[in-house]
């Protein structure tokens, strides 16, 4: 990137910063300005004649019409030797960027209990995707993957820094993907085994169910212990509302209607599972509870970053300076003779 500033010099063993110079010459400039066109309507001649009719009939010459020329040098030459005072420099900027990166596997319960319409006007599974698709928008040097589970698991998108590819994957996420129930250990397996050869210094897992784990192939208190093994950190996240909660059913004959079933969440396991690996546990009984849950998840787990800058820079004042007298010397020259003024 390139850079272009006013440096100042040291002035009577007083540092006087650039844009200081810089507005004592604009100052300056203003004054002389207004000092030439207040002496405008005051001009007389110094030899007096008592008809000037004969002048006033005469044309007006070049030389006349562009006598200010002499005035306008001299205000240039001025504003070039101020910016010389204030030292310009122009340089080059480079950064180097050093990011530890996080990896963080998102998994995301697609059962059919996620079809509760309790975070209105939507069902939890859209809510879900909605504050997911957030919280990667706000990540920026960390690889990021996504595991659904239903009565199974499995890897939506492995761990990627490409953020276009996996909010596509998420978009697809949605019902009758796997057949029904609640594989809560059998999800945080499968996404421990894709943080398993992970170099990165800090590994994290974003649990979001609203179930109880009823699918038994491996324990969920088992997979948090290897998690915590592999120095995986889990946060868990139950979502729904207390009490019972609006199901949509589909009859072939009456069409959608609802009805009430209780929300039955785990609360003990999940909070167990994510004291044990050093996370947290989060319940989110409404959209804005979940978008707050999301935004605190992401500043607790913020990556590392260290900037390094190195800038050259080059003086430039040599050139203004020069052009400056340059100016001064054509406007003393061209005063004394072609734009010479005789009384």
């Amino acid at each position: 990137m390139n850079i272009l500033k006013f440096e100042g010099w040291d002035l009577f063993f007083v540092r006087v910063p650039g844009w200081v110079i810089l507005l004592i010459g604009g100052v300056v400039i203003l004054g002389l300005v207004w000092h030439y066109l207040r002496r405008l309507p005051r001009q007389s001649a110094s030899v007096r004649y008592s008809d000037l009719s004969l002048v006033r009939t005469g044309r007006t010459t070049f030389r006349r019409r562009f006598r200010p020329l002499i005035f306008i040098l001299r205000i240039l030459a001025v504003a070039l030797l101020f910016v010389a005072l204030a030292r310009p420099q122009a340089g080059q900027e480079q950064r180097d960027i050093n990011a530890e990166g996080i990896d963080i596997m998102l998994v995301l319960d697609v059962s059919g209990s996620m079809k509760a319409e309790d975070f209105q006007p939507q069902n939890r599974l859209y809510v879900a995707k909605e504050e997911i698709a957030k919280f990667i928008e706000r990540r920026t040097n960390d690889r990021l993957g996504l595991v659904v589970f239903s009565r199974s698991a499995f890897t939506q998108c492995p761990l990627t820094l490409d953020y276009g590819v996996l909010r596509n994957f998420l978009d697809q996420v949605d019902f009758g993907m796997i057949e029904d129930g609640t594989a809560i250990g059998l999800a945080l397996a499968t996404a421990v085994n894709r943080l398993r050869h992970s170099d990165a210094k800090s590994k994290v897992i974003i649990l979001l169910t609203d179930g109880v784990n009823n699918v038994w192939e491996i324990d969920p208190i088992t997979a948090a212990n290897v998690a915590k093994t592999m120095g995986v950190k889990i946060y868990t996240i139950g979502a729904g509302k207390p009490g019972n909660a609006m199901y949509p059913v589909y009859d072939p004959i009456f069409g959608k209607r609802y009805q009430y079933l209780p929300n039955e969440i785990d609360e003990e396991s999940l909070t167990k599972i994510a004291t044990m690996t050093g996370g947290k546990y989060f319940r989110a009984r409404s959209e804005q509870e979940l978008d707050q849950i999301y935004a605190e998840i992401d500043q607790m787990e913020k990556t590392k970053i260290e900037v390094h800058e190195y800038i050259q820079y080059k003086e430039l004042f040599f050139g203004y300076l020069l052009a400056g007298f340059g100016l001064l010397l054509v406007e003393m020259v061209l005063g004394q003779t072609y734009f010479r003024k005789i009384p």
